[in-house]
């Protein structure tokens, strides 16, 4: 046996935790969508459809661009945040994290108040909203951080001596890093191209809420499907045809990601001097009023009464129209959201926990193969899930459509992977010796874990709490498929609000926005405090 990497107590049995979890409610509802999907010509019929074969391209066409456009966004960025250190860097590292959890109703509420009629680009830019404008700026919004902060790890790899090098030579400072660093970390930049594209290839909420009637990526047709028409059939066909795409973005980030060189991530950045700090500011500023703009003016809309300032808009979620068959109480809103986001987070440790730990140590096949199987549910799309879910759970002896606790078991198939990626590293950073020390002075292979991996990893295991407790905060696509009409959540709330016309409508989204936003935020505030070395990244 590997002295360095003892064996697991019950490890057998530990692993039927998760592999029983993912199997019910995983495995067997994707599986279902196939075998629906595939059933009879189902998937044939939708590639002939020529309608269905414009929301085909659409999905691919936008999801290209908004790769394109992040990468573009995100890349100056991430290499000013690897090679300098300064003052609020931390805090710039929050803002730029804070989007990629945001809620896609919050995202879209944040577009609407900007490009709205009376945002402050609704005029000279309202005509991209609803449109395909609105659809790539929100997307490039969203996945800004996956690439700056995989980009910006992959970076802090590359010694920056080498950049030095080659402007001693007589290089500019983009030659030295388009020649030089560039190609070192150009399998990290697309691992992080394959997952942008594979999030805006799957993209639902944004398209649903920014895209209009006339804007449809597979995601909202399937939804469509559902909810207008009670066709199962095509909605599973659509299914089977975006599982095929995902698994293909799957393979690419996976064999770029196993071309990235595991070293132990190093902070080389240093303190701008001279007209580095003009370059820095030039670079960051723009990325900031980006990412800060839209949430400012959703905070400011909340409150803007249109005389002045108030808070009528947040009274009026409480006491405007309770007879309504279309009002949402903001109360159960919040509870329903806190309840399901801290059930999905419990379960997402347990799951995710087992498999980190059984993981970490790679000479196990096993160990590895349970990994992989915990972490496809993050490459699937949240609609493909709920669908399932309505299509497999549908009967007796598991006749679960109407439970509640549905929910939150779709939050945690979503947020284990998270889990299990920011707790892994932590576990292997674990210096054996601990171990053998702890083994030699007579503690068991259990007793081992909770005195020497428990306390050491503990940090980590709270960044993955806070993650998977603002992931299932924000989660819509699911939710949308598996909530009760009287049980919405937050981003539910927000839907039906947007949905509905009017100012008071749209100020009480605007305020509900707000509260899932400041909310969101407290959790990233939480994580970056918490966050050690390379714990917590992507």
């Amino acid at each position: 046996m590997d002295r360095d990497r003892p064996r697991l107590s019950g490890s057998g049995l530990l692993a039927t935790v998760p592999l029983a979890f993912v199997g019910l409610f995983f495995v067997w509802p994707v599986a279902t969508v196939i075998a629906e999907g595939l059933t009879g010509a189902g998937v044939l019929e939708v590639l002939g459809d020529r309608r269905l074969q414009r929301v085909a391209w659409f999905t691919l066409w936008q999801a290209a661009v908004s790769t394109v456009l992040t990468i573009a966004v995100a890349l100056p960025g991430a290499w000013a945040l690897a090679r300098f250190r300064f003052r609020g860097r931390a805090v710039v590292w929050a803002l730029i994290t804070v989007p990629f959890v945001l809620p896609t109703v919050v995202v879209a509420s944040a577009f609407v108040a900007v490009l709205g009629p009376r945002g402050p680009l609704g005029g000279p830019l309202g005509g991209l909203l609803p449109g395909v404008g609105a659809i790539l700026a929100a997307h490039v919004y969203f996945n800004v951080a996956v690439v700056a902060r995989t980009v910006a790890n992959a970076l802090g790899q590359v010694d920056p001596q080498l950049e030095e090098a080659a402007r001693s030579l007589g290089a500019s400072r983009w030659t030295a890093f388009r020649e030089v660093s560039l190609p070192l970390v150009r399998p990290a930049l697309v691992a992080a191209a394959s997952i942008v594209f594979l999030f805006t290839f799957t993209s639902f909420g944004v398209v649903l809420l920014l895209g209009g009637p006339r804007r449809a990526t597979i995601d909202v047709e399937i939804w469509r499907q559902v909810a207008y028409f009670l066709d199962l059939r095509t909605a599973a066909a659509l299914a089977v045809v975006q599982l095929v795409a995902v698994v293909a973005c799957l393979v690419v980030a996976g064999r770029m990601q196993a071309r990235v060189v595991p070293r132990r991530a190093r902070d080389a950045a240093r303190r701008p001097v001279g007209a580095e700090r003009a370059v820095l500011a030039a670079i960051l500023g723009p990325t900031l009023a980006f990412l800060v703009t839209p949430l400012a003016v959703v905070a400011y809309r909340s409150v803007d009464v249109g005389g002045g300032l108030g808070l009528t808009f947040y009274r009026a979620l409480g006491t405007s129209r309770r007879g309504s068959s279309l009002f949402v109480p903001p109360e159960a809103a919040i509870r329903n959201s806190v309840t399901y986001a801290a059930i999905a987070t419990a379960i997402a440790l347990l799951v995710g926990g087992i498999t980190a730990g059984l993981a970490a140590y790679r000479d196990r096949r096993t160990s590895r193969l349970l990994d992989l199987l915990v972490m496809v549910p993050l490459g699937t799309s949240a609609v493909t899930l709920g669908l399932g879910f309505l299509l497999a759970l549908d009967e007796p002896p598991l006749d679960l459509r109407t439970w509640w606790g549905l929910v939150p078991i779709a939050h945690a198939l979503i947020a284990a992977p998270f889990v299990v990626r920011i707790v892994v590293p932590a576990l292997r950073s674990i210096d054996p010796r601990l171990r053998e020390a702890a083994a030699v002075l007579g503690a068991s292979p259990v007793r081992v874990r909770l005195a020497v991996d428990v306390p050491l990893a503990s940090r980590a295991v709270l960044v993955a709490a806070g993650f998977a407790f603002a992931i299932s905060l924000g989660e819509f696509g699911a939710t949308l498929f598996l909530a009760r009409p009287d049980n919405p959540t937050m981003p539910i709330a927000i839907f039906r609000f947007l949905g509905q016309p009017g100012p008071l409508n749209l100020g009480q989204a605007m305020a509900m926005s707000t509260l899932l936003m400041l909310v969101t935020a407290t959790v990233i505030a939480g994580i970056e405090r918490f966050r050690a070395g390379s714990v917590g990244t992507f």
